[in-house]
């Protein structure tokens, strides 16, 4: 997970919960989102990037980077994805200040940073 996205309003219920939007996982990936969750919804994050790596054939990376920096920006929506694809492979993009975020790949490599210049 994320762990969400600070300043929320206390008790806000956010895009995480929602099937399909901050949360997805199938035989192709697994995606934890994390953003403006009304943005989330409506763009089906988490299964929109399942979607570009079964019907387009792409990377985890270029489909998490097409909807996080292109879609969900175009629609005026910011936050970011954990996700990680079959092989073990690692995407966290993101398209605001910063995110909190670590992960450990299928290789071993590991990562724990909050803004762009840490990675």
């Amino acid at each position: 997970s994320t762990g969400g996205r600070t300043a929320k309003w206390p008790g806000r219920i956010g895009d995480t919960p929602v099937i399909g939007a901050g949360t997805w996982a199938d035989s192709h990936c697994a995606v934890s989102g994390t953003g403006h969750g009304e943005y989330f919804v409506r763009a089906a994050v988490g299964h929109e990037i399942s979607a570009r790596i079964r019907h387009l054939d792409e990377t985890l990376a270029s489909a998490c980077d097409a909807v996080v920096h292109g879609q969900l920006l175009k629609m005026g929506g910011s936050g970011g994805v954990v996700a990680v694809d079959r092989w073990g492979r690692v995407a966290l993009p993101f398209n605001c200040e910063g995110m909190y975020r670590a992960a450990i790949d299928g290789d071993g490599r590991r990562l724990i940073a909050i803004y762009h210049n840490e990675d």
